[in-house]
């Protein structure tokens, strides 16, 4: 018999910019339990519903005027959201802020 992996899923603050609060008034720090970027995104679209598509645009690519750290470096696969976020204990999204 071959042996069974559980995967277990880690659970990961979610905190995001006051600045996404004029779009989501309800938003506030999460904890969620995931093993990929994506899967957060999708938990976290669960409890505050259409902030996946103000974050990601129709390719589920990162829009260029949100950012994600993770574990306090930013994300760096804007693109498929590949970055490993196995190790990670917080993942932050902002707004930003562009203009002059």
């Amino acid at each position: 018999m071959a042996p069974r992996f559980i995967h277990i899923l880690k659970t990961m603050t979610i905190r995001f910019t006051k600045s996404l609060k004029r779009f989501f008034p309800e938003l506030t720090t999460l904890n969620v339990h995931s093993d990929s970027l994506q899967s957060v995104l999708m938990e976290v679209n669960k409890i505050y519903p259409g902030i996946r598509q103000y974050i990601l645009d129709e390719r589920g690519s990162l829009r260029k005027h949100v950012n994600i750290f993770i574990d306090g470096e930013m994300l760096n696969d804007r693109i498929t959201l590949s970055d490993n976020i196995d190790t990670a204990n917080e993942i932050y999204i902002l707004q930003a802020l562009s203009g002059g």
